[in-house]
């Protein structure tokens, strides 16, 4: 039985603006297509999430070592000019947060996961600016309570941002489950602090992981609709 629904931000319910990315490196002299970052993402992410590396980085270390891997992985040779664009990214991050893009799927299933009677929790690893994005994209009044990391002063997969978060949105642990996007921050993080804990994998990367796993934000609507149903039966 599912009552509460930890969500993380990044990954889940929004997403880099590889337009602005794009832009940023052509500014450079750096041209490659926003499609193909977009496409190159989940396989770099992938090479991120080992445990060595998640153990070894802060969140701020492992977002730009994402970003290049991700230039790699779209064949685009590291240089001064993607240091630079990657700066001049850096620097509209902290003021605003690049994250910005919000797949046409995810508002509806919010209402939809709000119409079966969950609390919507965001649980982030984040840098101070995730309330202001969460107005700025229309999604702060869809979801029930937000924690930032940055906020916190701790970051996943570290269980105390769970603990924090379980107990200032008023949520029992073992009715609650945590949806991530990165194997060894959100699963490792949410199982160590005794939630149950999904996997979002768009890509299918993650076949040898022991967690359950969705390919949309979607699906796991369609999960917990079931999954209630069933609970209401007589």
């Amino acid at each position: 039985m599912v009552e509460t629904l930890f969500l993380d931000a990044g990954g889940v319910l929004v997403f880099p603006n590889w337009t602005r990315v794009a832009a940023a490196l052509a500014a450079h002299g750096v041209h490659v297509a926003a499609s193909t970052l977009a496409t190159s993402e989940p396989i770099a992410k992938r090479r991120l999430d080992v445990a060595p590396n998640i153990q070894a980085t802060s969140d701020a270390q492992r977002g730009w070592q994402y970003f290049n891997l991700i230039l790699e992985e779209a064949g685009v040779p590291l240089s001064a000019a993607t240091d630079a664009a990657l700066a001049d990214l850096r620097t509209y991050h902290d003021d605003q947060n690049l994250w910005e893009l919000v797949p046409a799927d995810v508002a509806p299933t919010l209402e939809h996961l709000r119409a079966l009677g969950l609390k919507l929790v965001v649980v982030s690893n984040a840098n101070g600016r995730l309330r202001r994005l969460f107005d700025r994209v229309g999604l702060s009044d869809r979801v029930d309570v937000l924690f930032d990391s940055f906020e916190e002063g701790v970051e996943k997969p570290d269980p105390r941002l769970f603990q924090i978060a379980l107990e200032r949105s008023a949520s029992v642990r073992e009715t609650t489950m945590h949806v991530g996007d990165l194997y060894h921050v959100d699963v490792v993080g949410a199982r160590s602090a005794g939630l149950q804990a999904v996997l979002l994998d768009p890509a299918r990367l993650y076949a040898d992981v022991d967690c359950s796993r969705i390919h949309s934000l979607a699906e796991l609507g369609t999960l917990l609709s079931t999954q209630v149903s069933q609970n209401q039966s007589p």
